[in-house]
């Protein structure tokens, strides 16, 4: 085995890279511009010479290359297919490892984004000790990634863990980015956060420190730290959706721990006041004791998760 594996995570706006020693320790990361014009395909060719740029700077052969991970937004299958489209980056139908093997002669693997980042902290990260996990990324959607005795969920046709899009109110007018209405993101995530909040504001005038700021998700957990009743009310149906979709997650996978990083997470535990009441009043009994705890890799998980499936 090589002495080094490079971990890459393909974002809308920027491809995170890592160097990683067999250890699994962070050596140096940078990012590079994703370039998606003509469909982004010039996105895996910018990132293969950044990676050759780096091996010549480092004195790096490819004898001394365990392989190389990829972690990119959409559904990928077992052997790191694309399947249908990644509408962020304006990819469809193709296979990441045989356009990285036009440059390198290494194993390459590839997952979706979501679920490299659940194989990072679960490696290396809040999830480290635990073989059993669900990542819950509450950003501008809810990401998921589920690990069961150390592997990836990634399902038939790489849509596992897709846990944002679990169905969780019946009585939703508004569409989600699926199309679907009442998905889980809908609440959970960040903008479900702003639009529960802005839907109790407008309801009647009961006072609130939210009515003189421009309401976020940060601005609704400041004020629940401040005990104003109306953040708390949001606050307390945030955590009755979020508790009741992961406790149909734990129905089916069972997972010792919960790690709940994204955007929201930066509130802290007090998150998990409102989560775990409804999660435990749910949850089947022999699931109920999930902890739940924070993601410390931040914006790093997806390539040390990345690494992970080379070098773990």
């Amino acid at each position: 085995m090589g002495k080094y594996a490079f971990g890459v995570d393909v974002g809308g706006t920027t491809v995170k890279l890592g160097l990683f020693d067999v250890e699994g320790q962070l050596l140096e990361k940078w990012e590079i511009p994703t370039n998606k014009e003509n469909a982004g395909a010039g996105i895996l060719p910018d990132t293969a010479r950044s990676i050759l740029a780096k091996m010549q700077e480092r004195q790096i052969s490819e004898a001394d290359l365990a392989g190389i991970g990829i972690g990119a937004p959409g559904a990928y299958d077992s052997e790191g297919n694309l399947v249908g489209s990644s509408v962020n980056l304006g990819w469809s139908d193709f296979s990441i490892p045989e356009k990285m093997k036009a440059y390198f002669n290494v194993p390459i693997k590839a997952v979706n984004d979501a679920n490299a980042a659940a194989f990072g902290e679960m490696w290396m990260g809040a999830g480290k000790g635990y073989k059993n996990m669900v990542l819950v990324t509450l950003g501008t959607g809810v990401g998921g990634g589920i690990i069961v005795n150390e592997h990836i969920v990634t399902g038939a046709n790489g849509a596992g863990g897709e846990i944002g899009h679990i169905h969780i109110e019946d009585n939703e007018a508004e569409c989600c980015n699926c199309k679907n209405k009442g998905c889980l993101e809908q609440y959970a995530s960040a903008t479900g956060l702003v639009r529960l909040a802005k839907r109790r504001l407008a309801k009647d005038d009961t006072p609130s420190i939210l009515r003189n700021d421009k309401v976020s998700a940060k601005s609704v957990f400041d004020a629940v730290k401040e005990k104003d009743a109306v953040a708390v009310e949001i606050a307390e149906e945030f955590g009755d959706y979020l508790g009741k979709g992961l406790a149909a997650v734990a129905g089916v996978v069972n997972p010792e721990a919960f790690v709940i990083g994204g955007g929201v997470s930066k509130a802290g535990e007090i998150l998990f006041t409102y989560i775990r009441p409804c999660f435990e009043k749910y949850a089947y009994a022999p699931c109920r004791n999930a902890k739940f705890v924070l993601a410390t890799l931040g914006n790093d998980a997806g390539i040390y998760g990345a690494a992970g499936l080379i070098l773990h």
